[in-house]
């Protein structure tokens, strides 16, 4: 739960420093999908929980290529935005792997000193 009311400003913040890829952003995002799963699936390994918020992420991305005119105006507005982003890009992709590899190895890196 920290982690997701920490990565949300943070990712928020990084959209508006112009020396900040726009990438990291979208890697942000992805960290608080795992949190968010992490959350779900509390008693889960964490392989299992990086593979559905990899999964999960690479699906809103994909759905971004869809043109349903309820789903694009959803995404007009600025929860839809957040939540479902606006506009296919390849890149996004490889900041979401990486952001998910981020934060899988920093949990697992707690869950050894933990031990």
């Amino acid at each position: 739960m920290i982690g997701i009311i920490v990565l949300i400003p943070l990712g928020l913040y990084s959209r508006h420093l112009k020396w900040i890829p726009e990438e990291t952003g979208d890697a942000l995002w992805a960290m608080m999908v795992f949190c968010l799963w992490r959350i779900i699936l509390v008693k889960q390994s964490l392989r299992p929980v990086a593979i559905i918020s990899l999964t999960h992420s690479f699906l809103v991305e994909f759905s971004q290529i869809l043109r349903w005119s309820w789903l694009v105006s959803f995404r007009s507005t600025f929860i839809g935005h957040m939540m479902l982003g606006q506009g296919f890009l390849w890149t996004d992709l490889l900041a979401y792997l990486i952001g998910i590899l981020l934060i899988f190895c920093l949990f697992r890196s707690m869950e050894r000193n933990s031990v």
